[in-house]
């Protein structure tokens, strides 16, 4: 009998991880709309180059994309991943700010990583990151403010520390 994948349907994995596994043609391939459920999908260091072959995945949250060669055509995720809340760009090919504007139009995106992208190298980097996107709560895993980000998702209970931490110490330095 043909091995299709019967027994799990696309529509029920929530989470697809994919790192290290090889790209055709720095493209995403076989990943389909029918993996309606999707949360999260990750995709390092596969080879990628572009992610214009990414479904319309309304479910999905997370998309990790990190150690690719991917330098733009962010477009279609602004336009297929409606709901995108975390993107790691890291190790990618990103040097310019204006190739990150199409995350404008990501409306729950609350968390960008850039790391090792020659973008970061930039003057004001984190200044006009946070201007272009202020949908934006945390870059580089820090906010605004520089106040790490806590793990909201996991077992984190940093809800309350930023009170204490984090202001105490800097407000001397902010005083002009």
């Amino acid at each position: 009998s043909n091995m299709k994948l019967r027994r799990t349907p696309r529509s029920t994995v929530q989470e697809l991880v994919l790192d290290n596994c090889r790209s055709g043609e720095g493209k995403i391939e076989g990943i389909t709309e029918e993996f309606s459920n999707l949360e999260l999908l990750s995709l390092i260091n596969v080879g990628l180059t572009s992610v214009a072959d990414i479904p319309k995945l309304d479910k999905l949250k997370k998309l990790e994309l990190s150690d690719n060669r991917i330098s733009g055509g962010l477009e279609v995720l602004a336009e297929r991943l409606v709901n995108l809340t975390h993107l790691n760009l890291s190790g990618n090919k990103f040097k310019d700010i204006s190739t990150l504007e199409p995350l404008k139009k990501l409306p729950q995106l609350k968390s960008l990583d850039l790391f090792n992208c020659e973008v970061t190298n930039l003057a004001d980097y984190r200044e006009s990151i946070f201007k272009l996107l202020p949908q934006l709560t945390y870059l580089d895993g820090y906010d605004i403010d520089d106040c790490e980000a806590s793990d909201s998702d996991g077992e984190g209970d940093g809800v309350e520390d930023e009170d204490e931490e984090g202001l105490g110490k800097r407000s001397a330095s902010n005083v002009s």
